[in-house]
Formats: C-alpha cells, sequence, structure tokens
C-alpha cells in the first residue's frame, strides 16, 4: 500500500472514530456528578428521570395534603378566626408561587439543579419535623408526668407551626422547579429519540401531579381528620423523606447541565454586543455568528440559541 492510499485511509478512520464518541456521549455537553462527559448508555433517560417523578410524587403529596386541610388546622387547633385563617393560608400559598424565583436563579447560576433541589429538600424536611413538634405540643401537655418549661402552649405551637410551615414553602417551591427541570435534563435534546421522550416526561409528571393531588385529598386529610394531625403530619414527612432518598438513589446516573454564571451580567453582555454590532451586515453563513464551532458554547453550562429570521 502506497502512501496516497494511506493518505485517504487514515481520514477514515478518524471519522469513524468521532463517530463512535458522538453516539457514545451526549451531545448536549451534560456530564456526570464527577464532571466526566456523560454516556449515552449509562447516564440519564427514563432510567434517571423515573427518580425525579418519585420525587416530585412524594414532595407533591406532602404539601397537598397541608394545603388542602390547612384552614381547618388554624381555626380547630391555633382557634383562628375564619378570616385570619384565609388570610395566613394565601400569604402561605404566595410563598410557595415565590420561591420557585430564587430555587430557579440559584441552580441556573451558581449552584446547579441537583444541589439546589437537595439543599431546599433538606429545608423542607425540616418543615415537616417543626409540624410534627407542634402537632405533638398539645398531647406532651396533657401528661402529668411532663412539665414543659414553655409557659404558654398556646404560643410556642404557633410560633413552631408558622416557623415550620414557611420553611415547608420555601424548601417545596425552592425544589420544585429544580427537579422538574433536571428531569427534562435527563433527555439529550441532540438524539431525536429521547427528544421525543422528553414530552412524555411531562405527560407523566402532570399525571402524576393529579395523581398525588388525589391521594392527599382523601388518605391523608381522612387520617388527619380522624386519627390526628400527628399521624397526618408524619405520614406527610415520611413522604418528604422517600422522596429525598429516592432522588439520591439516582446520583450516579443522572446527567448534569453546569450552571451559566450570573444572568444579569450575561443580559448586559447582549446589550453590549448588540450595540456594537447594530451597523454590521449579518454573514450569509449563520454558523459564523457564533463564537466556536459545533454544539457546544464559549459560556459553561449554556447551550447555542439557533439564528431566527424573524425579526429581520
Amino acid at each position: 500500500m502506497d502512501s496516497t492510499d494511506q493518505a485517504y485511509i487514515i481520514p477514515l478512520l478518524e471519522d469513524d472514530n468521532s463517530r463512535e464518541d458522538t453516539k457514545e456521549y451526549t451531545g448536549d455537553g451534560s456530564v456526570t456528578i464527577f464532571g466526566h462527559p456523560a454516556s449515552r448508555k449509562h447516564t440519564g433517560n427514563w432510567k434517571a428521570c423515573s427518580l425525579t417523578l418519585a420525587c416530585f410524587f412524594c414532595s407533591y403529596l406532602a404539601v397537598s395534603s397541608i394545603e388542602k386541610n390547612l384552614v381547618s388546622y388554624l381555626t380547630e387547633v391555633l382557634h383562628e378566626t375564619n378570616v385570619a385563617a384565609a388570610r395566613d393560608v394565601s400569604a402561605w400559598g404566595g410563598t410557595i408561587y415565590l420561591a420557585p424565583l430564587i430555587g430557579a436563579f440559584l441552580a441556573d447560576s451558581y449552584l446547579g439543579k441537583y444541589w439546589t433541589a437537595l439543599i431546599f429538600c433538606t429545608i423542607f424536611l425540616i418543615g415537616m419535623v417543626m409540624l410534627i413538634v407542634s402537632a405533638a405540643l398539645p398531647l406532651i401537655s396533657t401528661d402529668p408526668h411532663v412539665r414543659l418549661a414553655w409557659t404558654d402552649i398556646v404560643s410556642s405551637q404557633y410560633v413552631i407551626v408558622f416557623v415550620g410551615l414557611y420553611m415547608v414553602a420555601i424548601g417545596f417551591g425552592g425544589q420544585n422547579p429544580c427537579i422538574t427541570s433536571f428531569g427534562a435534563d435527563q433527555f439529550d435534546d441532540t438524539d431525536e429519540d429521547e427528544r421525543n421522550k422528553k414530552s412524555s416526561f411531562f405527560n407523566w409528571r402532570y399525571f402524576i401531579l393529579n395523581a398525588a393531588s388525589l391521594i392527599s385529598g382523601t388518605v391523608i386529610v381522612w387520617v388527619q381528620d380522624h386519627d390526628g394531625w400527628l399521624w397526618g403530619f408524619t405520614i406527610a414527612a415520611l413522604f418528604v423523606a422517600l422522596g429525598a432518598g429516592t432522588f439520591l438513589l439516582g446520583t450516579a446516573v443522572y446527567r448534569f447541565q453546569k450552571p451559566g454564571g450570573n444572568p444579569v451580567a450575561r443580559l448586559c453582555q447582549v446589550v453590549v454586543a448588540a450595540t456594537r454590532n447594530f451597523s454590521k451586515d449579518l454573514p450569509s453563513d449563520c454558523s459564523l455568528l457564533y463564537e466556536l464551532h459545533g454544539q457546544g458554547s464559549s459560556a459553561g453550562g449554556i447551550k447555542k440559541l439557533e439564528h431566527t429570521t424573524g425579526l429581520e
């Protein structure tokens, strides 16, 4: 074989190796917990996202069981008026809807979705434990063999209840967007088959949300009304712990997207770059608009945005 034949064969071999690497690893830049490129075969997909769905089911079941019967708890146990109880429930529910802003910002900018979800799961679980303690205080105070250091058991219970409730609201609200988007990250957008599975993931999430709401509104609320709030809060706390443990089980098979840094700085960079390049003509090849070739971006954890002619 002469040198000319070898010159044609070597590039072909290199192309085959590059194709094998492309098939072996994900094309969206995801990595493992150790920072290595994520394998298509051994990470992600349904085996990973199913654990995030289980965590979401347990978390939503717990918070939904509190939300559906919270007015009854505040009026019957803490002896609030209906107006005060409705006001407190509205403020608590608003905290649940505002907390995702904090969790999403920390996850996308600094900590990543996995670690942010774990931190807020811990806050969630601590809040549930405080609710269990608040439900147990009246039972302890009625025991003639036990003397409490608190002079006013009602005020102590009131403080513990609301601290626990708002820890639950912040914990659940902060972890909710992280777990959902982290589950979606387990599918590679550059692979058509996995991209189709991602749409099924959101369908399953919506089904699980409704299933958890149904179970919490029937079984756990029934336990709260018939067996007491101590059992109701304990069951909810066990579900939160089960969800957190299930989420941890998949650490080795998860795919991780690197956080992209402060979004405010990136936004300012876009404004400055757009101002500088306002008078320049667009190149005919849209690939020249990017600073790097291929799927990756110069900013870690950021995917390239496709060029659009919609604003021309």
